[in-house]
């Protein structure tokens, strides 16, 4: 299961950073005010002993060669890569609380590097690449730890364990940069190179490297990434003006550009298969260690050059100078705001006060829009309620203001959730099998498998994953018929009754949630099928009996008469309500749906109440068309109900 990151750094480092020496206490405390979480106060020598085995003795020299030094643990929110390392989040703190005014501006200077990218090779395995030199950097070992950690948080959270983007960092003063440096795909057993991993120089075919990572124990840290490349025809690599390999992306980099402490010129390449994710990894990584080098907060771009016929459509020109850090502004409501954070005396001047203290700076205000500026390690704001949520975070959750609701409400269940309860409890004391279904389908499978024609009442969604995922479904029986022919190995012998009570969407251009159309609306239905040696149409027939029975409703005169139901006289049913059964006709009220049936097999469910005034067809039920079953690959002859359950309440 997916986890937050957790950041782990020194106490003595972090207070030096912050300018203050914090108490365990005030620290925590400070964690919460700003929404991150300090989880455990802890050292080297306390996490080995941890993990050592119950009534297991540490080793002497194990033990002494673990510092003692408190170290903190810090929950991060999965979005905010800017706090992935000790540089990002000690300047977030210290904007925070006031020690610094703002976050520094990171200058971009034109640099005379190129990368030409062979887009016709690379378009099938990783087809982008983004660049950026940092120069005169002053690295020690904690600098050189926490450069290395923060790759290491990025690639496990927003690079998807390297899938979306893989980081290179490179020597530069190791590569030869006098001619353009290069990013193509190659087949494996042509790329040779000494990989990081082996100082003793040992060169390997790029194959036999991903083999030898696969298998070796020493190497089984990055055993996972080796599934990503391995089954491609061609392997992507980095490499410099002399064609020597710099990077296998995304499985390592070559050891001639390691980077070291003497390092002083650092190349950082970043490839991937989304541009958007590649520019906001390089973002962070430059906007949190450009302040080592020796120009602060100046970084050298580099120009990335597509060069072939499959050049990304989403470069303009097939090229573009890197890194983007891009800065936009954003609009939201004061007083919206107000409303969200729970302070409706905030005005637009504290609210622009506020930005300051979030990194979300410079902001103004105009009547009751404030537009801030959200910089390149501000990723993760994308809308108005992002904003809303770091003012309430720069004006403290626990400075608001306590109130007693001006409304006195005891919660309870909505009642079409308790219905719909109460019916599952039921339906399965009477042999039925509850089964959840996508709530997503194919037209196919919505309409034509049906022999229904193609309505406009379906939701569609415009960038489906596939063709099973194109409306939101209308009916619930092709789930259904779906869960009959995934299970054709069962026994049918004694029929198999299945059901499912869940929502379906219809377009609804009159349908209002909080003043706004929204177009579409939910409707609670109950579906349930029975396939088995004989059609089963009683069966069904019985379920809507007793469905109408359970929800207090019962048969017009005329329906008892027809139905020799002596008992249906004496059921309890609410003033004004009553449903009649009448066979379904193609061309009556409810026949589209009715389309489903065999021809004298299918029959409308007609509801009377108070507010309806009159008989409403609220749902069908009949034998399926063979048609239909031979569609969804059912072997056994199958009947089929389908009814609103909100127009019972």
């Amino acid at each position: 299961p997916a986890t937050m990151p957790t950041l782990s750094v020194k106490r003595s480092r972090l207070n030096a950073a912050l300018g203050r020496t914090y108490t365990d206490a005030e620290f925590d405390e400070l964690c919460f005010e700003y929404g991150i979480e300090l989880d455990d106060v802890t050292s080297e020598r306390e996490e080995y002993l941890k993990s050592l085995p119950p009534g297991a003795t540490p080793r002497r020299a194990d033990l002494e060669s673990k510092s003692e030094e408190v170290v903190y643990k810090i929950d991060l929110p999965a979005n905010r890569y800017d706090l992935l390392c000790i540089e990002g989040l000690s300047r977030a703190l210290r904007i925070f609380i006031g020690a610094d005014a703002a976050a520094p501006t990171i200058r971009k200077v034109a640099g005379p590097h190129v990368m030409v990218v062979d887009s016709a090779s690379t378009s099938t395995v990783r087809p982008y690449v983004v660049c950026a030199v940092l120069r005169g950097m002053k690295f020690d070992r904690t600098v050189y730890e926490s450069f290395i950690d923060l790759q290491d948080q990025l690639h496990r959270n927003l690079c998807r364990n390297r899938t979306l983007v893989a980081i290179g960092t490179h020597d530069l003063g190791a590569v030869d940069a006098t001619g353009p440096l290069r990013y193509d795909a190659q087949a494996p057993g042509g790329v040779r190179f000494v990989p990081l991993t082996h100082p003793d120089g040992t060169s390997f075919a790029a194959d036999a490297l991903l083999e030898h990572y696969a298998t070796d124990p020493a190497c089984k840290h990055l055993k996972p990434y080796v599934p990503i490349i391995r089954d491609s025809p061609l392997y992507p690599v980095v490499s410099d003006a002399a064609g020597s390999v710099l990077s296998l992306p995304p499985i390592i980099n070559g050891h001639m550009s390691r980077i070291t402490l003497d390092t002083s010129d650092v190349l950082i390449e970043c490839t991937a298969t989304d541009l958007t994710k590649a520019n906001v990894v390089l973002d962070t990584v430059v906007c949190m260690f450009s302040g080592y080098c020796r120009d602060p907060f100046v970084v050298e771009t580099v120009e990335v050059r597509y060069e072939g016929s499959d050049a990304p459509a989403d470069v303009p020109g097939n090229s573009m100078i890197t890194p983007a850090l891009s800065t936009r502004t954003l609009e939201a409501s004061v007083s919206t705001i107000a409303s969200v954070v729970g302070v409706p005396s905030l005005t637009a001047e504290d609210v622009v006060r506020l930005c300051n203290k979030v990194q979300l700076s410079p902001a103004s205000a105009e009547g009751d829009t404030l537009t801030c500026t959200v910089g390149p390690v501000r990723s993760d704001v994308l809308h108005p309620i992002d904003v809303a949520e770091d003012i309430g975070i720069a004006y403290g959750f626990n400075n608001i203001e306590r109130k007693v609701p001006k409304t006195c409400t005891v919660g309870g269940e909505v009642g079409i959730g308790r219905l719909g309860d109460l019916l599952r409890e039921e339906i399965s004391r009477a042999g039925y099998t509850e089964v959840l279904t996508h709530g997503l389908t194919s037209l196919a499978d919505n309409y034509t498998s049906l022999l229904r024609p193609v309505g406009t009442d379906a939701v569609s969604l415009s960038n489906p994953a596939n063709i099973e995922y194109e409306v939101v479904r209308t009916t619930l029986l092709p789930g259904l018929l779906k869960t009959l022919q995934h299970n054709r190995s069962a026994s049918f012998a004694h029929g198999m009754k299945l059901f499912e009570i869940s929502d379906v969407v219809l377009r609804d251009d009159q349908h209002v949630v909080c003043d706004t159309v929204v177009g579409a609306r939910n409707v609670r239905r109950i579906c349930a099928v029975y396939s088995g040696p004989t059609a089963g149409f009683e069966i069904v027939h019985g379920l809507v009996d007793r469905i109408m029975t359970l929800c207090e409703v019962g048969p017009e005169e005329e329906y008892v008469a027809t139905s020799n139901d002596e008992e249906g006289k004496f059921r309890v049913a609410r003033e004004g309500w009553s449903y009649i059964i009448k066979e379904a006709e193609a061309e009556g009220e409810g026949g589209t749906d009715c389309r489903s049936y065999f021809p004298g097999r299918g029959a409308v469910v007609m509801l009377t109440n108070p507010t309806l005034g009159k008989r409403k067809v609220i749902g069908h039920f009949g034998a399926l068309h063979p048609e239909i079953l031979e569609n969804f690959t059912v072997g056994y002859p199958t009947s089929a109900m389908e009814m609103d359950l909100e127009v019972l309440l």
